[in-house]
């Protein structure tokens, strides 16, 4: 798997992954079904073309090349393997379009809010 969302991107509402990613192995769950599966951004380890794009453009800092995780996070590698596992759980993840048609852009997080999502995710 060449690239992981880690648990950093959990409840996240940017998409700057999903704008970003040419081949559109980014996905997103269909449903919340249970509490095993977090609300965020799941990159298929198949189908990741490992360009990197979605890693730069992410700006929570949540997506590591697999080799570069870090130590909190070495158990999401598996967890983003759950779309290839249970394809009907997922969907591809498109980026947020506004009732006009137009682009959606959040505000980039700050330093510190940044910081604040590492300390709270780290720890789990």
């Amino acid at each position: 798997m060449p690239y992981v969302v880690t648990r950093l991107c959990i409840d996240c509402l940017d998409r700057g992954c999903v704008e970003e990613c040419p081949v559109e192995c980014i996905y997103e769950l269909r449903e919340p079904t249970d509490n095993s599966l977090p609300r965020m951004a799941y990159i298929h380890p198949t189908e990741c073309i490992n360009c990197g794009a979605c890693e730069s453009a992410c700006p929570w800092g949540a997506i590591f090349e697999d080799r570069e995780l870090p130590m909190p996070y070495h158990s999401d590698g598996e967890l983003n393997a759950a779309p290839e596992r249970n394809p009907q759980q997922f969907k591809v993840a498109k980026p947020q379009i506004d009732s006009e048609g137009r682009l959606v852009v959040l505000p980039k997080p700050s330093r510190e809010q940044v910081a604040a999502n590492q300390a709270k995710w780290s720890k789990k």
